[in-house]
């Protein structure tokens, strides 16, 4: 069946589209918004427009959205004068209308992941076009990554056109090695208002916004927000005047309230529609000329606190605000208002910060385990994932039996990649014990994972309950989607305990009395909100955790007993021996551990000597050295080390307290007593140190760095390495008289700093130079110490007087006459 078609930008580059991807089976679309590249792309290489010879495979075009997915289906099938699944197929995780008569499937990117994991060869697949591809989605990253895998490896005959209406198509052609294909637009001008920003709430500042753009503007109003809850306080207090038509758009809407807002206003009305990111692309939404832009946008980023990837409110990219501006220039002139003064438009990023550089990537190393690669950094990327999160993902998976150690995917993991979930809530799906508990498992999972979804109790059995209750379409197709997960089993078990089995890491207790905070077995805390239902129970499950790891809070969880706590937690009985710095003893205990939270301790007896090192090792480790007395000497190490290092060149190693502290085990560990405890005195703590270096640098550090020097009165002195003038040695005058050279360690190439002290012990003078003291200095500081000190030595010529321990002239006298 073939169509013909009004003249879109996009007609003139459909045949070069199908050429180019004839011949080198990649290519690069770069067209923007209303060019027809969604709608017309998609047909021709399906051979449904007239003149176009079909692929002889199926075309899978891939949107970041649900709705972008459906509406794209809806209008293409129009265009033939059909419903969707006949020639235009449908697959999102909730919905699929297909036949067999389709040759063009839109799906969501999610839904091709698991396409390709289970047909590697796509078979009867042609084309897989990559719609929005500048929205740098994870799950669009993986499908490409894994196609591009597909093309080199097994199916050179597959095509792969990667779509964008704002895209910087040098780098990613340089990535993919394809030619880039260029469609102008069909956009009038767009005047642009900067409104400035205020600190009132964002929703208050577009109310604003919007009532001003009614009252000096004609034509509907595309008004772009963060985020569902501002959308739903900004249309609750707009107070408009004539026939005015408020229509919210997001993706938690119901298909009928998103084709409200897109559709047509009735004559003689203004519509006003107020839209999250969804609207920048994907979507035309009829009669708009005006846009109020916020400038803000939400994110998904990875919080290690939560379960889900949280969604942040961000500044948005350069990019994103121009493709926002340009919805006002579809039709004819429009005009742009900016909640921002016009010199902040330069600071803007100039393009979003890719998915996979900022949100959890544990699905994709599961989805990638499956796929039969355990090292991701192995495909090719458009942005590789940082090796950071590759790793904390990778231990997670462990964590939740989905890998073994050596990273190979189990039994239990192949489960859990079946399922469209966050591998958390997959791995809470396939450890219920039942069918009937895993269909109530799957409704739990949907529950966590659609926030908006029974309610806003952070009662997890409560917030179930309304969903049983609620007979919105959409409720009735989540609740089918969990069906098919369970094989249509009756939902049937308890809350708590199907949370427990699957997560025994996220059991919690109440860390004191009537308080609102709860120590999870992960060793994580989380704090309830205040009037918290919850709050009355000593133990919870916790569902989902929002905020940083010191302030998270717990923002749905289920209350359970003690019992069944103990029935799923892993409790282990542990002998903890701990160093107490105050009174340098130790105290020995007995714990009975669920995870991290202590369920009983009793007393034990005098520990014995290597648990006894043991805590002291992590009591330093954890806490340092200056409860010991012992960071003087540390201090002075590095300071040897250092001297040295400028002395011989950088072949010494290098030392830091860091590193000394971490690694305390490996390099003191040797020296403690290993038959009676007590505690490292600094001379202990030195040789460890000195030790520690190889050969023979253990035996330098020793010989040119000391920590004594030998002075001509024969004392042998200590050498302050601590000082900012090290290596310090503090004498008096009298020990350095007869002293010709100046006085130096390591082999002579490091001067040793001289401070001379009275009588009285207080410093008087200092000097590297000895020789050059006794020209230039010593004398003004013999003639007032003579003046202070009189009984005391003080000759005219030091450098040829006798060297001593700073006698008074009567003792010297009576020294010189024993000697004679």
């Amino acid at each position: 069946m073939t169509v013909n078609m009004s003249i879109l930008p996009i007609e003139p580059q459909l045949k070069k589209i199908c050429e180019v991807l004839a011949d080198q089976r990649r290519a690069i679309l770069v067209a923007p918004p209303g060019a027809g590249k969604t709608t017309r792309v998609p047909l021709a290489l399906a051979g449904l427009i007239k003149g176009f010879k079909p692929y002889p495979g199926k075309i899978i075009m891939l949107e970041p959205r649900r709705i972008a997915a459906r509406l794209a289906a809806e209008r293409m099938a129009a265009t033939l004068g059909e419903a969707v699944g006949k020639h235009i197929g449908l697959s999102t995780r909730i919905e699929r209308r297909i036949s067999d008569q389709t040759c063009v499937e839109v799906m969501t990117e999610g839904v091709f992941i698991r396409r390709i994991l289970a047909d590697p060869e796509l078979s009867g697949v042609s084309v897989v076009i990559f719609d929005e591809i500048h929205e740098r989605s994870l799950n669009v990253d993986l499908a490409l990554s894994l196609s591009l895998e597909v093309q080199s490896a097994l199916r050179e005959d597959l095509n792969l056109l990667a779509m964008s209406a704002t895209l910087e198509a040098e780098s990613l052609a340089r990535r993919l090695q394809a030619p880039v294909i260029t469609s102008t637009g069909r956009a009038f001008p767009v005047e642009t208002r900067y409104l400035g920003r205020t600190r009132d709430p964002i929703s208050d500042q577009m109310m604003k916004a919007i009532e001003r753009a009614v009252t000096q503007t004609e034509g509907s109003i595309l008004a772009f927000l963060p985020g569902a809850a501002d959308i739903r306080r900004v249309a609750e207090r707009l107070d408009l005047n004539g026939p005015f038509q408020v229509a919210p758009l997001y993706g938690a809407l119901s298909p009928q309230e998103q084709d409200l807002a897109i559709a047509p206003s009735p004559n003689g009305v203004r519509k006003i529609v107020l839209a999250t990111d969804i609207a920048e692309s994907s979507l035309t939404i009829e009669g708009v000329s005006v846009v109020v832009d916020s400038g803000l946008a939400r994110q998904p980023r990875y919080d290690p606190a939560g379960l889900t990837t949280q969604l942040q409110t961000v500044r948005a990219s350069l990019a994103n605000v121009d493709q926002r501006r340009g919805r006002a220039g579809r039709l004819g002139p429009g005009i742009c208002y900016r909640l921002w003064d016009e010199p902040e438009t330069r600071g803007l990023n100039r393009a979003p910060e890719p998915e996979i550089s900022r949100t959890d990537l544990s699905g994709l190393v599961l989805n990638l385990a499956e796929w039969g690669e355990r090292n991701p950094l192995n495909l090719t990327w458009l942005s590789p994932p940082p090796v950071g999160r590759i790793e904390a993902a990778q231990q997670q998976l462990i964590e939740l039996g989905a890998l073994d150690p050596d990273l190979s995917l189990t039994e239990k993991g192949q489960r859990m990649a079946k399922l469209p979930l966050n591998p958390a809530l997959a791995a809470l799906v396939v450890s219920a014990a039942t069918p009937q508990a895993r269909a109530l498992a799957a409704r739990l999972a949907l529950l966590i994972s659609e926030r908006s979804v029974g309610g806003t109790s952070p009662d997890l059995s409560t917030r179930l309950q309304q969903f049983e209750r609620d007979r919105s379409p959409r409720a009735s197709r989540l609740r089918r989607q969990a069906a098919q997960w369970s094989d249509g089993a009756t939902p049937k078990g308890d809350v708590a305990e199907i949370l427990a089995r699957g997560w025994p890491h996220r059991l919690a207790r109440r860390r004191e009395p009537g308080s609102l905070t709860y120590l999870l077995a992960s060793g994580q805390a989380g704090q309830l909100s205040e009037g918290s239902a919850l709050a009355k129970s000593e133990w919870l499950v916790v569902a989902d955790l929002m905020g940083g790891a010191k302030g998270a809070r717990i923002v749905l969880a289920a209350a359970l007993t003690e019992t069944t706590a103990k029935k799923w937690g892993k409790i282990s009985t542990e002998e903890q021996v701990e160093f107490l710095p105050k009174s340098q003893k130790l105290r020995a205990r007995k714990i009975v551990r669920l995870g991290a939270i202590s369920l009983s301790e009793q007393p034990l007896p005098k520990p014995k000597t290597e648990a006894a090192n043991e805590a002291l090792l992590n009591y330093l480790r954890q806490e340092g050295f200056s409860a010991l007395g012992l960071s003087a000497v540390i201090t002075g190490f590095l300071s040897r080390l250092g001297h040295m290092k400028n002395v011989d060149g950088e072949s010494w190693p290098t030392y830091s307290v860091g590193g000394l502290q971490q690694n305390v085990a490996s390099w003191l560990g040797p020296a403690l007593n290993e038959s009676t405890f007590s505690i490292p005195t600094p001379k202990q703590c030195v040789r460890a140190l000195s030790a520690s270096l190889e050969w023979p640098y253990s035996r330098d550090i020793d010989v040119k760095a000391p920590l004594t020097l030998t002075l001509p009165s024969g004392r042998r002195a200590q050498i302050d390495w601590c000082d900012e003038r090290a290596p310090l040695v503090a004498c008096k005058v009298q020990e350095v008289y007869g002293q010709t050279a100046p006085i130096a360690v390591a082999e002579g190439r490091l001067p040793v700093t001289l401070q001379f002290l009275s009588p009285g012990g207080k410093p008087v003078a200092t000097t590297r130079d000895v020789p050059q003291f006794w020209q230039k200095g010593y004398h003004d500081m013999a003639k007032d110490m003579r003046g202070r000190y009189p009984k005391h030595d003080w000759p005219e010529d030091p450098a040829r007087a006798r060297p001593h321990l700073g006698l008074t002239k009567a003792r010297l006298a009576r020294s010189k006459s024993t000697n004679s």
